[in-house]
């Protein structure tokens, strides 16, 4: 009798819609393609807030709010949109479409003037960043390939709307800093983009997130005593 060829968990059953097998050393130039288009529509976007002057309005600022998402948050399902093997853009849609309707909470606050105190919003911040919430969302953010085995059965779009919902709690922290203590600042949404790249992307990225909460609360004790 032959011995039967070993077999790896998870890996003979990954479903088409994922990834090549793992023997295949073949590029895949659309997910090649569409990850070039997605950091030629971050650039754009960023040209794009820079020079945006948004009219009154909860329209205006929410077509203002989902550019700066484009800028910051589209980079960072690179991860994910070079796995799938459907409809990326679609997938992509879903995901800014979450970040868009989030934009209706600051609007809110920024309407009702919300002002708490910046060191506290620093504080909160930085405690949620070394929270085991943050650490699960996070995780979800990036284990790319696990999330598409558990979810493949979901259409692009749904498939990115729900990845987008773990990417807000993932940063809501950061997102509260950037709408109640930076007044959403340029310099601080480029900041708080890079840190989202590493913390979803980069492999440090669970000790970036804490490295952030811990800068975080520091930056709250030092404002509290300015």
């Amino acid at each position: 009798m032959h011995p039967q060829p070993m077999r790896t968990p998870g890996i003979d059953a990954v479903p088409d819609c994922v990834r090549e097998p793992a023997t295949s050393v073949a590029v895949d130039r659309p997910a090649v393609l569409t990850g070039a288009v997605l950091i030629v529509v971050g650039v754009a976007a960023w040209v794009g807030v820079v020079g945006y002057h948004p009219p009154m309005g909860v329209a205006g600022f929410l077509a203002g709010w989902t550019l700066m998402m484009t800028a910051m948050m589209l980079p960072s399902i690179l991860p994910l949109v070079r796995l799938y093997r459907g409809a990326r853009s679609r997938l992509a849609a879903g995901y800014l479409t979450v970040w868009s309707a989030i934009g209706l909470m600051p609007w809110l606050a920024m309407e009702r003037h919300v002002q708490p105190a910046v060191p506290l919003v620093l504080a909160l911040a930085g405690a949620y960043e070394l929270s085991p919430l943050k650490t699960l969302c996070l995780r979800r953010c990036r284990s790319a390939a696990t999330y598409l085995m558990q979810h493949y059965c979901s259409g692009p779009l749904r498939l990115g709307a729900e990845h987008g919902l773990w990417c807000v709690a993932c940063c809501m922290g950061l997102m509260t800093v950037l709408v109640l203590a930076a007044a959403m600042s340029l310099a601080w949404a480029a900041l708080l983009a890079a840190t989202v790249f590493v913390q979803k992307v980069l492999p440090a990225g669970e000790m970036t997130a804490r490295l952030t909460g811990v800068v975080l609360l520091v930056a709250a004790a030092g404002a509290a005593t300015s």
